[in-house]
Protein backbone atom coordinates (compact mmCIF):
# COMPACT_ATOMS: atom_id res chain seq x y z
CA UNK A 1 0.00 0.00 0.00
CA UNK A 2 1.42 3.43 -0.65
CA UNK A 3 0.07 6.03 2.21
CA UNK A 4 -0.02 9.78 1.07
CA UNK A 5 -0.07 12.22 3.31
CA UNK A 6 -0.92 16.41 3.05
CA UNK A 7 -0.47 16.89 6.99
CA UNK A 8 -2.77 18.23 9.05
CA UNK A 9 -2.47 22.22 8.29
CA UNK A 10 -3.34 23.57 5.13
CA UNK A 11 -4.71 21.12 2.26
CA UNK A 12 -2.04 20.39 -1.11
CA UNK A 13 -4.85 19.65 -3.73
CA UNK A 14 -1.68 20.19 -6.74
CA UNK A 15 0.00 16.65 -4.66
CA UNK A 16 -3.55 14.83 -4.49
CA UNK A 17 -4.89 15.33 -8.00
CA UNK A 18 -1.22 14.16 -9.90
CA UNK A 19 -1.49 10.65 -7.23
CA UNK A 20 -5.12 10.78 -8.23
CA UNK A 21 -4.06 10.83 -12.22
CA UNK A 22 -1.26 8.48 -11.49
CA UNK A 23 -3.15 6.08 -10.12
CA UNK A 24 -5.80 6.09 -12.25
CA UNK A 25 -3.41 5.82 -15.44
CA UNK A 26 -1.60 3.19 -13.86
CA UNK A 27 -4.69 1.36 -12.25
CA UNK A 28 -3.19 1.22 -8.70
CA UNK A 29 -5.68 0.70 -6.46
CA UNK A 30 -3.53 0.14 -3.06
CA UNK A 31 -3.01 3.75 -2.46
CA UNK A 32 -4.92 5.71 0.48
CA UNK A 33 -4.77 9.43 0.98
CA UNK A 34 -5.34 11.68 3.80
CA UNK A 35 -5.91 14.74 2.00
CA UNK A 36 -6.82 17.50 4.69
CA UNK A 37 -9.71 20.22 3.85
CA UNK A 38 -8.92 19.47 0.05
CA UNK A 39 -11.03 21.26 -2.44
CA UNK A 40 -10.27 18.22 -5.13
CA UNK A 41 -11.96 15.22 -4.59
CA UNK A 42 -10.12 12.06 -5.35
CA UNK A 43 -11.80 9.49 -8.17
CA UNK A 44 -9.07 6.81 -7.97
CA UNK A 45 -7.36 6.88 -4.64
CA UNK A 46 -8.81 5.62 -1.26
CA UNK A 47 -8.80 8.84 0.82
CA UNK A 48 -10.06 10.40 4.31
CA UNK A 49 -9.48 14.17 5.03
CA UNK A 50 -8.51 13.39 8.22
CA UNK A 51 -6.89 10.66 10.31
CA UNK A 52 -6.87 10.36 14.33
CA UNK A 53 -2.82 9.70 15.33
CA UNK A 54 -3.33 5.90 15.93
CA UNK A 55 -4.75 5.68 12.63
CA UNK A 56 -2.08 7.66 11.06
CA UNK A 57 0.67 5.57 12.74
CA UNK A 58 -1.12 2.44 11.21
CA UNK A 59 -1.64 3.48 8.00
CA UNK A 60 2.09 4.75 8.11
CA UNK A 61 3.35 1.32 9.85
CA UNK A 62 1.53 -1.18 6.75
CA UNK A 63 2.35 1.64 4.18
CA UNK A 64 5.00 -0.18 1.46
CA UNK A 65 6.01 3.49 0.34
CA UNK A 66 5.02 7.13 1.63
CA UNK A 67 4.27 10.16 -0.72
CA UNK A 68 4.19 13.24 1.64
CA UNK A 69 4.84 16.90 1.27
CA UNK A 70 8.09 18.10 2.84
CA UNK A 71 7.16 18.43 6.70
CA UNK A 72 9.34 16.70 8.95
CA UNK A 73 7.14 15.22 11.14
CA UNK A 74 5.72 12.78 8.65
CA UNK A 75 9.57 12.48 7.02
CA UNK A 76 10.93 11.41 10.46
CA UNK A 77 8.08 8.71 10.90
CA UNK A 78 8.57 7.40 7.28
CA UNK A 79 12.84 7.08 8.19
CA UNK A 80 11.72 5.79 12.34
CA UNK A 81 10.10 2.70 9.92
CA UNK A 82 12.29 2.68 7.44
CA UNK A 83 9.76 3.19 4.61
CA UNK A 84 10.53 4.35 0.85
CA UNK A 85 9.71 8.60 1.23
CA UNK A 86 8.80 10.75 -1.84
CA UNK A 87 8.55 14.18 -0.49
CA UNK A 88 6.95 16.73 -2.79
CA UNK A 89 7.48 20.32 -1.10
CA UNK A 90 4.58 22.87 -0.84
CA UNK A 91 5.04 25.79 -2.92
CA UNK A 92 4.53 29.92 -2.53
CA UNK A 93 4.15 30.22 -6.42
CA UNK A 94 0.96 27.57 -5.96
CA UNK A 95 -0.03 29.42 -2.57
CA UNK A 96 0.10 26.47 -0.52
CA UNK A 97 2.29 27.40 1.64
CA UNK A 98 3.85 30.91 3.76
CA UNK A 99 6.80 30.79 2.86
CA UNK A 100 9.49 28.33 1.17
CA UNK A 101 10.72 26.29 4.27
CA UNK A 102 9.67 22.88 2.66
CA UNK A 103 11.34 23.76 -0.53
CA UNK A 104 14.53 24.64 1.71
CA UNK A 105 14.08 21.42 3.84
CA UNK A 106 13.75 19.05 0.31
CA UNK A 107 16.56 20.09 -0.99
CA UNK A 108 18.65 19.71 1.86
CA UNK A 109 17.23 16.27 2.23
CA UNK A 110 17.87 15.80 -1.66
CA UNK A 111 21.70 14.62 -0.98
CA UNK A 112 20.18 12.03 1.21
CA UNK A 113 20.31 8.23 -0.51
CA UNK A 114 17.04 7.28 0.88
CA UNK A 115 14.63 10.00 0.25
CA UNK A 116 13.63 10.83 -2.95
CA UNK A 117 13.14 14.42 -3.80
CA UNK A 118 10.44 15.44 -6.34
CA UNK A 119 10.26 19.08 -6.36
CA UNK A 120 8.61 19.54 -9.82
CA UNK A 121 5.74 17.43 -11.21
CA UNK A 122 7.57 15.80 -13.95
CA UNK A 123 9.94 14.26 -10.91
CA UNK A 124 7.07 13.09 -9.04
CA UNK A 125 5.72 11.12 -11.83
CA UNK A 126 9.32 9.52 -12.16
CA UNK A 127 9.09 8.76 -8.51
CA UNK A 128 5.93 7.25 -8.57
CA UNK A 129 6.89 5.62 -11.53
CA UNK A 130 9.49 3.72 -9.74
CA UNK A 131 8.02 3.31 -6.32
CA UNK A 132 8.17 -0.12 -5.82
CA UNK A 133 11.93 -0.44 -6.16
CA UNK A 134 13.04 2.48 -4.27
CA UNK A 135 14.74 1.33 -1.39
CA UNK A 136 13.53 1.19 2.27
CA UNK A 137 15.23 4.47 4.38
CA UNK A 138 17.75 4.52 7.19
CA UNK A 139 16.34 4.12 10.21
CA UNK A 140 17.13 6.69 12.22
CA UNK A 141 16.99 6.71 16.29
CA UNK A 142 13.49 7.25 18.32
CA UNK A 143 15.38 9.73 20.53
CA UNK A 144 17.76 12.72 20.25
CA UNK A 145 21.59 11.69 20.58
CA UNK A 146 23.41 12.78 23.58
CA UNK A 147 25.96 14.63 21.21
CA UNK A 148 22.68 17.09 20.00
CA UNK A 149 21.45 17.83 23.28
CA UNK A 150 24.34 18.93 24.87
CA UNK A 151 24.88 21.08 21.19
CA UNK A 152 21.35 21.99 22.77
CA UNK A 153 22.22 22.75 26.22
CA UNK A 154 25.48 24.75 25.44
CA UNK A 155 23.23 26.88 23.19
CA UNK A 156 20.91 27.52 25.53
CA UNK A 157 23.36 28.60 28.34
CA UNK A 158 25.15 30.75 26.01
CA UNK A 159 22.38 32.96 24.50
CA UNK A 160 20.73 33.63 27.59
Amino acid sequence: MIFVTVGSDLPFDRLIRHIDLWADATQRSDIFAQVGSAKYVPQTISYSEFLEPSDFNRHMAEADAVVAHAGMGTILSALQLQKPIIIFPRRTAFREIRNEHQLATARYLSASSNIFVALDEQALLDGLNKIDTLGASDKICDFASDQLIDCIQEFIATSG
